[in-house]
C-alpha cells in the first residue's frame, strides 16, 4: 500500500498539479499480523501490563465493554478475563504493529523529501480511536473512555514553526476546517470545526473550553464531554 502511494507522489510531482492523497493505514488494528522484523524490536517479558488493569470503581455497568471483538479471535475465551500469557503476546503485538505502520509513515515522509513536495504540503496524521490492552480490565475501543476517545493528532505546514505542542482540545470535527483554510479554499457553512491555524501560531493561546464525542451501547446513546481534567460521560435512551 505505501509503495503506492510513493508512486502516486511521484505521479504528482511530475505533473505538477495541486493533490490530495489520503493514506490510510488498518494496523494496529486487529489482527495483530506485522513483519517479524517488528516484533523482534520487542521484549514480550519486559512489556509492562496496563497501568490501571481493574475497572472504575461504582462506574456505570454501560462503561465498559465485553469485548466481543476480540473474543471472535481464535484462542480468546468467550467470557471471563485473557490469560496473562495472552495479555502479553496481544500488547506485544500491538507495539509491533504501531512500529510496523510507523516505518510506512517514515517511507512515505523520505519519498515526500526525495521528490521536493515537502515544501508545499501539509501532512497531517491522526489516528481514528483509541485502544484498550487490558486498560480497566477491557480490551479493544467501543466506550467513551478517555483512552478510546484520545487519539494522536500531528499537524504540518510549510509555513509554520515545526516541532511545538499544544494542550488544547481539538475534535475531528476540526480537521476540514483547518485543511480547507490553510489551502486557501472556502468553508461550506454547514460545518461545525474550528480552524486549527491561530494554534499553529500559538500553541499556548486559550482555546476550546470542551471536547465532545459519543459512542452508542445498544438502545442507549452515551455522550461524553470532556473539560479541564475531567470528562463526563451521559447515557440517553
Amino acid at each position: 500500500y505505501t509503495d503506492h502511494a510513493i508512486q502516486a507522489l511521484e505521479t504528482f510531482k511530475s505533473k505538477g498539479t495541486p493533490f490530495f492523497l489520503a493514506v490510510g493505514y488498518q494496523k494496529p488494528h486487529l489482527p495483530f499480523c506485522a513483519p517479524k522484523k517488528y516484533w523482534d524490536m520487542y521484549d514480550r517479558n519486559a512489556i509492562p501490563d496496563a497501568p490501571v488493569s481493574s475497572p472504575p470503581a461504582d462506574a456505570s455497568k454501560y462503561a465498559l465493554s465485553k469485548f466481543g471483538e476480540l473474543r471472535s479471535y481464535d484462542g480468546i475465551p468467550e467470557k471471563g478475563p485473557v490469560s496473562p500469557e495472552q495479555r502479553k503476546e496481544l500488547r506485544h503485538g500491538y507495539l509491533a504493529c504501531v512500529s510496523y505502520v510507523d516505518a510506512q509513515v517514515g517511507r512515505l515522509l523520505d519519498a515526500l523529501e526525495s521528490t521536493g513536495l515537502k515544501e508545499n504540503t501539509i501532512v497531517i496524521l491522526w489516528g481514528d480511536h483509541g485502544w484498550k490492552l487490558n486498560d480497566y480490565g477491557n480490551w479493544c475501543k467501543h466506550s467513551n473512555m478517555e483512552i478510546d476517545t484520545r487519539v494522536p493528532l500531528i499537524l504540518a505546514t510549510p509555513s509554520h514553526k515545526g516541532g511545538q505542542k499544544s494542550k488544547a482540545l481539538v475534535e475531528f470535527v476540526d480537521i476540514y476546517t483547518t485543511l480547507a483554510s490553510l489551502c486557501g479554499l472556502g468553508v461550506p457553512d454547514q460545518c461545525e470545526g474550528s480552524s486549527m491555524i491561530p494554534l499553529l501560531k500559538d500553541p499556548d493561546r486559550s482555546w476550546k473550553s470542551a471536547a465532545f464525542s459519543q459512542y452508542p451501547r445498544g438502545r442507549l446513546m452515551g455522550y461524553s464531554i470532556r473539560s479541564g481534567h475531567w470528562r463526563y460521560t451521559e447515557w440517553i435512551n
